[in-house]
């Protein structure tokens, strides 16, 4: 069985039976955590991927195989994306300083220079194979030896070059044998995979060459590269029946002397001495316990000098340290140049005995739990592991591994890691396990300053990101939980714009420089005229003609936007009573700009199918609503619309949006659902211990009371989040959630008008804030 776990909702497993007959060996995740690489003890290699974009929904799609041949290594082969991360400028104010991008060649590239798909495996017999994913679906494979004598295989690692070539690291598990390398090239000829491998430099372990150690640990246990695009560097771990040792090796080009009769007949000048590549031990730790498990940092960190004072001077900074677990059930975490001790965390059975009866008596109880595999997250600030009786556990790592830091400090830790994630786009939950409820706020202020800093076309890049991000640190302080909702409507907001705007087609073939949406947005910025109808005498109407069946299924989203401009009016009355959802639109002038030129938009089309328009219930039957939630919505507008010059509504206005209750019904807004994940049960600090297949109870802050009136009871009726429909108190159609936000919609679409697909399309893969789809039962509520 593959078991497939969500970090925000671990206890909800999905397991499917992988149909392989042997044990499996290796399991690898793409970059994108979409697809799943999985191998055996027999040479069956299966490649999974997520049905419908369902993270609890996989199925085997495509694989390979050597027949018999058990696997020891497996990787998918590079992209070619890699963004390094400059510690030393955390400080700097420009993204295109902190984060740069590496070159970096794919392993394989189509035509045009995009990266060819593909996996890369090691067999216990000596052989690599390679299996290349063509755009049509067919699998190309090809198995060679990795060198013309085989010999057996029992630890293997996969690295890769800037220059697309592939390092192999192979052990055949004595301390007493080399470790060998091999360079293996892919390419494809004649519309076939083929294999080219060539002999790198081979290293001996130091502790064999040292002769108080030369029998001591006779097995190599551990063979990693320090990262999978660092072929440079290598880990190494040998051990004996109780203790280990792990060196650290780094491959270097070094001149060759010449000898002086050939210095005589041609003399050596300037950079033509002859180079040679050479293994140079960085670091070696002093006899430890035995290793069980071996975990590696992700993050691309790029220091200026690979010098171990530079290392040193960063070690605060997380990301520099690998984890090692050991039998005796504990995990120390090292820095990954100079093995120096950064860390140390003691499990339950790990705490050393004081005497030695205790000691000689434990020994004979048995092992202790202990690690069996670990991964660390994106950002290294956790570790997930399964120990020797199968429990799945996580463990948060400090930014300040264990070192008492200042506020500020560990806030910048954070904030640099945030940014990385929002330039990436990788998950940032890991970096929330160690947001404080006192931070959230801190935090989110200086991540818009950030993001404010950079310039106007990264900004309109991320600009859905790092609202997405915003909700998920609001999430976790009781105090800022209101705002989620606003964070979340303005996603919703941009990304009703966004679709509609995009609409609009001009009249005319010869179109000028300006689409009709910017043309649009300019128009209604310079005409702060209140009277709707004058608005949209300056725009070219016929740039705003949808056929009306286009028009009628858009009604849904249109009655959102006239429904949300009617509740944020007449809320505005009550702005220092405690902060409620829809609070920060109240200052927030490009959100209000949009709203308002969607409003103009929604009059235009108004005129050419009346059914479209939004429905409001008022008490006189003459009163044109729209023109009065615009004339509204312009004067608070106008208020707002300068971020350096904002002022308080005048009297007038708040007395108009105090009368709107008896003009119009005030409809009630159904806002997202509080989110049933773990992320908010964790600030406490305490031990949560679940168990699978049982959602936990409702620890962690309570949910303040001036939030309560806005969540949803059990029983009452749903409603999809993204089409805006009403699906009952106990849907009947199969629907999915967002396993971050917990945003709902079904499953299937039921729309086959273009314009409606075209906005469904948009949340195939994701969600609006960015988090992965999982199915639910029809029995949600």
């Amino acid at each position: 069985m593959v078991h497939i776990i969500d970090t925000e909702h671990p206890w909800d497993v999905h397991s499917v039976n992988s149909g392989h007959v042997e044990a499996i060996t290796c399991l690898e995740w793409d970059q994108s955590g979409s697809r799943l690489l999985s191998a055996d003890a027999d040479g069956h290699i299966k490649c999974w991927s997520m049905t419908d974009h369902l993270a609890n929904s996989w199925e085997n799609t495509v694989g390979s195989m050597v027949e018999g041949d058990p696997v020891v290594a497996l990787s998918w082969l590079h992209n070619g994306v890699k963004l390094a991360l400059h510690v030393e400028k955390s400080g700097a104010s420009n993204f295109g300083e902190k984060f740069s991008r590496v070159k970096f060649s794919p392993s394989l590239t189509l035509f045009g220079g995009k990266p060819m798909e593909g996996w890369i495996a090691v067999t216990i017999s000596g052989l690599v194979t390679v299996s290349l994913l063509k755009p049509n679906g067919q699998v190309l494979t090809s198995t060679e030896s990795l060198c013309r004598l085989r010999c057996r295989v029992a630890l293997a690692d996969v690295a890769f070059t800037g220059g697309g070539n592939i390092v192999v690291a192979t052990s055949d598990g004595s301390s007493a044998s080399p470790v060998q390398f091999y360079k293996v090239c892919v390419s494809v000829v004649n519309e076939k995979c083929k294999i080219d491998t060539e002999i790198l430099p081979s290293l001996f372990m130091r502790c064999t060459t040292d002769p108080a150690r030369k029998d001591k640990y006779p097995a190599i246990t551990h063979l990693k590269f320090l990262a999978r695009d660092m072929s440079e560097q290598v880990l190494l771990c040998a051990s004996n029946q109780n203790n280990s040792i792990v060196e650290c090796w780094s491959l270097r080009k070094e001149g060759l002397p010449v000898n002086n009769i050939f210095q005589q007949i041609s003399p050596v000048v300037g950079d033509k001495q002859p180079m040679i590549l050479k293994w140079r031990i960085l670091s070696a730790t002093n006899d430890l316990d035995r290793v069980s498990a071996v975990a590696l940092p992700k993050l691309p960190i790029s220091l200026t000098n690979t010098d171990l004072k530079v290392a040193n001077d960063t070690k605060f900074f997380p990301g520099l340290g690998l984890a090692l677990a050991f039998h005796d059930g504990s995990v120390h975490i090292v820095h990954r140049l100079s093995l120096q001790m950064m860390a140390v965390f003691h499990g339950s059975s790990s705490q050393r005995p004081v005497d030695e009866q205790t000691i000689k008596r434990q020994r004979t109880t048995g092992p202790l739990v202990h690690f069996k595999a670990m991964q660390l997250s994106w950002t290294s600030l956790a570790l997930a592991g399964i120990d020797s009786h199968g429990k799945l556990s996580m463990l948060r790592i400090s930014p300040s591994m264990g070192h008492v830091l200042d506020m500020n400090t560990s806030l910048r830790h954070l904030l640099f890691l945030l940014e990385y994630c929002m330039v990436t786009g990788y998950d940032w939950w890991d970096i929330l396990l160690h947001v404080q409820p006192n931070m959230v706020q801190n935090l989110v202020e200086k991540l818009h300053e950030e993001y404010t800093r950079q310039s106007a076309a990264l900004q309109q890049v991320l600009a859905t990101r790092i609202v997405a991000m915003k909700a998920s640190l609001c999430k976790l302080s009781s105090s800022t939980i209101a705002r989620v909702c606003d964070y979340h409507a303005k996603l919703f907001l941009i990304a009703i714009s966004c679709t509609l705007k995009s609409l609009l087609r001009p009249h005319f073939l010869n179109t000028p420089d300006k689409s009709p949406g910017d043309r649009l947005t300019e128009i209604c910025s310079k005409i702060t005229d209140i009277d709707i109808d004058k608005v949209m005498i300056n725009l070219k109407t016929e740039e705003f003609v949808l056929e009306m069946n286009t028009l009628q299924s858009l009604q849904q989203l249109i009655q959102w936007v006239g429904d949300f401009v009617l509740y944020l009016l007449a809320s505005l009355p009550n702005q220092g009573s405690p902060v409620r959802p829809g609070h920060s639109f109240l200052r927030d002038g490009p959100s209000l700009g949009m709203f308002r030129e969607l409003m103009v938009v929604i009059r235009i089309w108004g005129l050419l199918k009346p059914s479209c328009l939004p429905v409001y219930t008022a008490t006189s039957d003459t009163q044109d609503s729209m023109s009065l939630l615009f004339r509204l919505l312009t004067k608070l507008w106008l208020c707002c619309r300068e971020e350096n010059h904002i002022t308080e509504p005048d009297d007038t206005l708040i007395d108009e949006c105090c009368l709107l209750p008896s003009q119009l019904l005030i409809p009630n807004i159904d806002w997202l659902p509080i989110n049933d994940g773990i992320i908010s049960k964790l600030q406490n600090k305490q031990l949560v211990r679940l168990q699978f297949g049982k959602a936990p109870g409702l620890i962690g802050h309570t949910v303040s009371s001036q939030f309560d009136a806005f969540v949803r009871a059990p029983g009452q009726p749903k409603i999809d989040h993204l089409r805006r429909l009403h699906l009952g108190a106990y849907p009947t159609e199969e629907c999915k959630s967002c396993t971050r936000c917990g945003c709902v919609t079904m499953l299937k679409s039921p729309n086959k008008v273009t314009a409606v697909k075209q906005w469904e399309q948009r949340w195939v893969k994701n969600c609006l804030c960015g988090g992965l789809w999982r199915r639910m039962p029809l029995s949600y509520s």
